[in-house]
């Protein structure tokens, strides 16, 4: 990355059309061709007035992505999901950042609010240094191992209280 990404955290009404494209590009490419996981990859949620898109953007290129959900929409409490990082820029610190903006962003829309994601096992230890612990067994997705993990509104709080815009 030569230079530092331009973050944006939009609804989907809000998205131009490169972005969109650029985000579904990103999503497929490594949820679907990269993991070898042939799955219906956009599932309807995107499109919910609630949901919140957050991606980091160098110059066209979608370098991370999370989607920020309303409660009840894929659990009883508030959830991040479709958590993504591309190759390109793998190991920059970019995965923290993303999760402490997605919390932030969670934070404001729904104070008070516990999150949950269904965490790929072998990221568990990553969510789980983000303040989440295991709330579920190990369940297969898609035949890969995953584990719904949950931030309590407290650990959710801390995280958005100490992020700095």
């Amino acid at each position: 990355m030569s230079t530092a990404p331009h973050w944006h955290l939009l609804p989907f009404s809000s998205l131009s059309s490169a972005q969109l494209y650029a985000i579904m590009q990103l999503r497929v490419a490594v949820f679907v061709v990269e993991q070898q996981c042939p799955y219906q990859e956009l599932d309807g949620k995107d499109l919910d007035a609630e949901v919140l898109h957050l991606f980091a953007e160098n110059q066209g290129e979608i370098l991370a992505y999370a989607r920020v959900l309303p409660p009840k929409l894929s659990f009883k409490e508030a959830a991040i999901g479709r958590i993504i990082i591309a190759k390109s820029a793998r190991g920059t610190g970019l995965g923290e950042a993303l999760m402490q903006r997605a919390m932030h962003a969670a934070y404001q829309c729904w104070p008070n609010q516990a999150l949950r994601l269904g965490a790929q096992v072998y990221a568990a230890g990553f969510y789980q240094k983000m303040g989440f612990v295991a709330a579920s067994d190990v369940y297969l997705e898609d035949d890969i191992p995953h584990q719904e993990m949950v931030a309590s509104a407290e650990q959710v709080a801390h995280i958005a209280q100490q992020y700095q815009a």
